[in-house]
């Protein structure tokens, strides 16, 4: 890779941690109110698009460890913003739904950046919101 290759490389990842700082600012702000930290909006997050979820399935999703995953479930589950009960096709599973004030909370982080990404994406254009998913996909992709 060439030097001026690399600068605009160096730019753009910059730029990538710059909106990523931007992007977790204000959840950040709401969670340390709560006492939580990034990796409960995290779980909280996909708690509430999955209500149902086992453990196992929330693991795989993370990518996470159960010993990583312990200490901010219990958390969330003695603050009473997640519940977690057996599974009725198996009770030796366990299916993780929110509460109503984890519902609450969940809404309140999560509406903050999808109004930020609902603004930027009104103001760049639909063909670049495509652009946008389609590189971020990639990044996942070749992981």
């Amino acid at each position: 890779m060439d030097k001026k290759r690399e600068e605009q490389l160096n730019e753009i990842l910059a730029l990538f941690y710059f909106a990523y700082r931007t992007f977790t600012k204000e959840p950040d702000r709401i969670l340390e109110q709560h006492g939580i930290q990034r990796v409960h909006h995290r779980i909280l997050f996909f708690v509430a698009r999955n209500q149902g979820l086992s453990v196992n399935e929330l693991l795989k999703t993370l990518e996470i460890s159960k010993q990583a995953l312990h200490t901010p479930m219990r958390q969330l589950i003695e603050m009473g913003y997640i519940k977690s009960e057996p599974a009725k096709y198996d009770r030796r599973v366990r299916e993780l739904r929110l509460t109503e004030k984890g519902q609450k909370l969940e809404s309140q982080l999560s509406n903050v950046q999808r109004s930020k990404m609902n603004e930027i994406f009104k103001e760049v254009g639909s063909k670049n919101e495509e652009v946008w998913k389609e590189i971020m996909k990639k990044i996942i992709d070749n992981e």
